[in-house]
């Protein structure tokens, strides 16, 4: 691992069953993949080869990443499916999170700065905690709820922190749901699971998996993914 003054971080991961040095942009840096015989030096010679690229490509992600970032403060009234959240600067010396009646109370110190990267971490983290809980009271029941409904079978269930992906299903039938579905209303969640389960019998995106999908989305599925995009997890 090196640090760039233009990159930012750079971490060389080796994998044995890559032919190719592949480079992977984040906004704080880089992640390369090297085969078995490519050395670190090699991948710098390729990388400062396209480092215009490179740095453009970081700057647009960046700029994506900041429209994208769901930003916590006094102004808040952010909804996820079970509960308010809101914040607020209060005469205290820490930040406090409490849940009742359906609202999640965020209060902070008078005088915090809320752009700041870390207390919007700390925000965010614990949002997901109460997330997290929501999550796997209800996704799961949920999930077994359409599956039953549509004839589906799948073997596990599991809720992750994803921040990637909204949910994933595995070749043995392993459901994976982020958390942040609970950022999404209950037809758009209803829609992620269904999509999920559906990977349960057809394990690509070809055409009949969509028509499964709008079989169990009563051919609404390509509206539903079309509003989907407007949602986002917080990066």
């Amino acid at each position: 691992m090196l640090s760039d003054a233009e990159l930012g971080t750079i971490e060389f991961i080796r994998n044995e069953r890559s032919k190719h040095i592949r480079v992977r942009i984040l906004s704080s840096g880089l992640k390369v993949t090297l085969p078995p015989r490519a050395t670190e030096a090699e991948a710098m010679k390729f990388i400062n080869s396209i480092r215009g690229k490179l740095i453009q490509k970081q700057d647009k992600l960046e700029k994506g990443l900041e429209k994208r970032n769901i930003l916590i403060d006094e102004k808040t009234q952010l909804q996820t499916l079970t509960f308010l959240v809101e914040a607020k600067p209060v005469e205290r010396k820490n930040i406090y999170f409490s849940l009742k009646n359906s609202t999640l109370q965020i209060e902070f110190p008078v005088g915090t700065d809320c752009n700041e990267t870390k207390t919007q971490e700390f925000f965010w983290n614990g949002i997901s905690h109460f997330l997290r809980k929501e999550a796997k009271r209800l996704l799961p029941d949920r999930t077994k709820q359409l599956a039953a409904k549509f004839g589906f079978d799948f073997y596990d269930i599991k809720i992750q922190s994803s921040k990637t992906r909204w949910g994933s299903c595995s070749r043995a039938k392993s459901i994976n749901l982020s958390l942040y579905l609970m950022l999404l209303p209950a037809h758009l969640i209803d829609y992620v699971i269904l999509h999920e389960l559906c990977h349960t019998r057809e394990m690509n995106h070809g055409l009949n998996f969509w028509k499964l999908m709008d079989k169990v989305t009563d051919k609404k599925s390509k509206e539903f993914r079309k509003e989907l995009k407007n949602y986002h997890m917080p990066q």
